[in-house]
């Protein structure tokens, strides 16, 4: 597949790194296009073009990557520009995080443009971004998936096909919501555990080395809730919230009571009003530290 031009719209904290590894792992045109251009002029180091718009991105593309905050910015993009007769016969791969009717909506009009559709949302972290690393959950038709899995394998090495579209969403949406809760019941251990005496990280290796042991307290609880450190430009404690709510709205159109991942959502909402929602989400566990008796 040496010859196709793969696009990429959205380069941000994500999306930069992805459409890099694509650049350098593939053997692909790449052209990218964002409302920023710093990332953008960091990219065409890498042999990456620059388009015009995102209509010219996707003009210009046999396959277009987008990697966007959010339902808005996807449902925005879809009906201001990628939906037109231009660009009947090109595949589109969502790989935002976008809820699942949302999706099936799109990839339904899309459908009737002669647009292919895929929804690929990534799982882990930044680094596994930088790294190639990433989980891709992919949701769609599997002979298109096996056409551009080799575009996919530039960004991570676990491709899993979910199901038909929206699946990908969905296992996406639910990991996180798993993820939010995880580091939620880490706040509460290394908030009780210090206020009892303890040391926290040497808590947490305990937690680790145990039945406890998570993804979650190796890597979000080690690096960043016991340092204190949350950086920006990271996934930010309002993006979670976002993500949490695309997971709360399923539990709710399919009739399930979630009161644990409400109570996550509740505790990412706090740490969002005390002025931390720019910061890396573990800064949740400053929540569970301020409501402390």
């Amino acid at each position: 597949m040496a010859s196709i031009t793969v696009g990429f719209i959205g380069t941000g904290a994500m999306g930069e790194h992805m459409c890099r590894n694509i650049a350098k792992n593939g053997d692909y045109t790449v052209i990218a296009f964002d409302l920023s251009p710093s990332p953008l002029n960091r990219l065409s180091n890498y042999g990456v073009t620059i388009a015009k718009s995102a209509m010219d991105a996707a003009i210009k593309s046999d396959v277009l990557i987008l990697s966007l905050p959010g339902g808005p910015e996807v449902e925005a993009i879809a009906n201001d520009t990628l939906l037109s007769p231009k660009l009947t016969g090109l595949t589109i791969i969502d790989m935002s995080t976008t809820p699942v009717k949302l999706t099936r909506e799109i990839a339904q009009k899309f459908d009737q443009m002669g647009i292919q559709f895929l929804d690929a949302p990534v799982a882990r972290t930044q680094q596994a971004a930088i790294d190639g690393n990433l989980s891709i959950m992919v949701g769609g038709n599997h002979d298109i998936l096996e056409r551009y899995k080799d575009v996919l394998l530039c960004m991570g090495p676990d491709i899993t096909h979910c199901g038909p579209v929206g699946c990908g969403q969905i296992a996406k949406i639910l990991n996180n919501m798993v993820v939010f809760q995880n580091g939620l019941a880490l706040a509460e251990a290394i908030t009780i555990g210090r206020e009892a005496g303890m040391d926290g990280g040497h808590l947490l290796d305990i937690i680790n080395k145990s039945s406890g042991a998570s993804f979650v307290g190796m890597n979000h609880g080690m690096k960043s809730m016991i340092p204190g450190k949350f950086p920006l430009k990271q996934f930010p404690a309002r993006y979670a919230l976002k993500d949490l709510s695309y997971a709360l709205q399923l539990a709710e159109e399919g009739g399930v009571v979630v009161p644990g991942a409400e109570l996550a959502g509740k505790m990412l909402k706090k740490a969002i009003d005390l002025g931390n929602g720019d910061e890396y989400w573990p800064t949740i566990i400053k929540a569970v530290e301020n409501r402390k008796k």
